[in-house]
């Protein structure tokens, strides 16, 4: 029997004060990552720059000041989407990207930030497996496959993990953006990053990050 195919998708929530938003038990891996504001998920806060990870049902009370938030879902192609009611704020979806599947026999989500100091960059490089950036400050140029895009706060991108990638952070601001990647589970732990070029392997690297989640998952 043929393995399902899957997507990754990020939908931004924007949450009322104290509204609440349930997601349903349908199975479906998801990072929550607070953009601005606060929640309360399964007792435990969460405000600006923290996410959470839970696979199924799940309660979301946005704080006194409401929330803005990036949800990240790993779930089957073509699944209907969870958003919230206009009661309680708005979503919509920022990015939906098919993955090539099967990934690895068991999986790792992660979920990262990855830092600039004004002009830093990332030579060319490929990861272990797919996933999706959004931009939460500065801005950078994302050169892959003859292209060249420029995202600024706010703007997302898929990464299909093997086509190699530069990334150029804007030169007067530090920037930043969120991660959330499918990876083998074996790379818990460890970093995903290959660099293609001999010569760049050994460089001082300007990036810096912070791991949100690091979880193993089924699907």
């Amino acid at each position: 029997m043929s393995k399902p195919s899957f997507e990754l998708r990020l939908i931004e929530d924007n949450l009322h004060a104290g509204a609440v938003f349930e997601l349903p038990g349908d199975g479906t891996n998801r990072v929550v990552y607070v953009a601005h504001g606060s929640i309360k998920v399964e007792g435990a806060v969460f405000a600006d720059d923290q996410a959470w990870h839970g696979r199924g049902a799940v309660r979301i009370e946005a704080g006194s000041t409401g929330a803005a938030l990036w949800r990240f879902e790993l779930l089957p192609a073509g699944a209907a989407q969870a958003m919230v009611g206009s009661n309680a704020g708005a979503s919509c979806l920022k990015l939906a990207s098919p993955l090539a599947w099967p990934i690895a026999d068991s999986l790792l989500f992660r979920a990262d930030s990855v830092a600039f100091p004004p002009g830093g960059c990332a030579y060319l490089h490929t990861h272990q497996g797919p996933g999706i950036r959004c931009l939460i400050e500065g801005g950078v140029r994302i050169d892959t496959n003859g292209h060249s895009t420029s995202y600024a706060p706010g703007g997302a991108w898929f990464e299909a993990g093997p086509l190699p990638v530069f990334a150029q952070a804007a030169s007067d601001r530090p920037s930043r953006f969120i991660r959330v990647m499918i990876l083998p589970a074996r790379l818990k732990g460890l970093s995903s990053i290959s660099y293609v070029n001999a010569d760049d392997r050994d460089k001082p690297k300007s990036q810096s990050y912070k791991v949100f989640v690091d979880s193993p998952i089924s699907v």
